[in-house]
């Protein structure tokens, strides 16, 4: 299923931690989207998630409800 995504990587990616921070999104076709640790590729384990759920992540990304876990 995973091989066929075009994966966007976040231009703040920087590879220089010790598990390269690299996370990367994907558009399904249903709508949703899929996330990746781009180091481990099509290896990895994949997480989907619907549009309105990552939308209410990132608004509370953007709220800075998460900004104690970085």
């Amino acid at each position: 299923m995973t091989q066929h995504l075009t994966w966007r990587k976040s231009s703040f990616s920087t590879g220089e931690g010790s598990g390269g921070e690299c996370v990367e999104l994907a558009a399904l076709p249903d709508g949703g989207v899929a996330m990746r640790n781009s180091t481990l590729g099509d290896a990895g384990p994949v997480v989907t998630y619907t549009k309105a759920e990552l939308k209410a992540f990132l608004l509370g990304v953007k709220a800075g409800e998460f900004d104690d876990l970085a």
